[in-house]
């Protein structure tokens, strides 16, 4: 094997075990500008987005352990979007992308180990945000404590209001 060729063997395994999830795309037709926009708006989500030759993708995935990806998916342009961020931020990015460009396609990914389909990855999109799940986590736990106290707050005005009328019938009976 030639040097510059183990050299992008060796660049795609790193970028494969130092990440906890890929996007395995195609990008043909995407114009030079769009994926720099595209880079740019996975930058900010800790993520990045390269062009990678299917055989050395196939080689540094059979090295990292990831299950066997199907010839399919290793066919035509490939551009592996990877990252160790929030999946969920990365695959809404990358599926508004879609949306707005109608390039580039998702052919395959994994997370944590685990191959995704594109589907997979549009379920994926569709999750709430982090900070979102996380509130609705708080909301389930505090809502019984919430309503504990509504009970509490109710049986001490129903007392309150026992004495209150009790105190009136001792006032009118002096």
């Amino acid at each position: 094997m030639r040097a510059e060729k183990i050299s992008m063997l060796q660049e795609v395994r790193s970028k494969l075990s130092g990440s906890t999830f890929f996007f395995l795309t195609n990008y043909q037709g995407l114009s030079v500008t769009k994926s720099d926009d595209l880079r740019k708006r996975l930058r900010d989500a800790k993520a990045g987005f390269q062009v990678v030759p299917n055989k050395q993708f196939g080689k540094a995935a059979a090295e990292c352990g990831l299950p066997t990806i199907t010839p399919e998916a290793l066919s035509g342009p490939s551009a592996l979007v990877y990252g160790d961020g929030d999946v969920v931020a990365v695959a809404k990015i990358l599926q508004d992308f879609i949306k707005q460009n109608e390039k580039p396609s998702v052919k395959v990914g994994a997370l944590q180990g685990q191959l995704l389909s594109p589907t997979d990855v549009e379920n994926l999109a569709a999750l709430p945000s982090r900070e979102v799940l996380l509130g609705q986590v708080v909301g389930t736990i505090a809502a019984p404590m919430s309503q504990l106290v509504g009970v509490l707050q109710q049986k001490v005005a129903s007392m309150l209001y026992v004495l209150q009328a009790y105190a009136e019938k001792k006032g009118q009976s002096a």
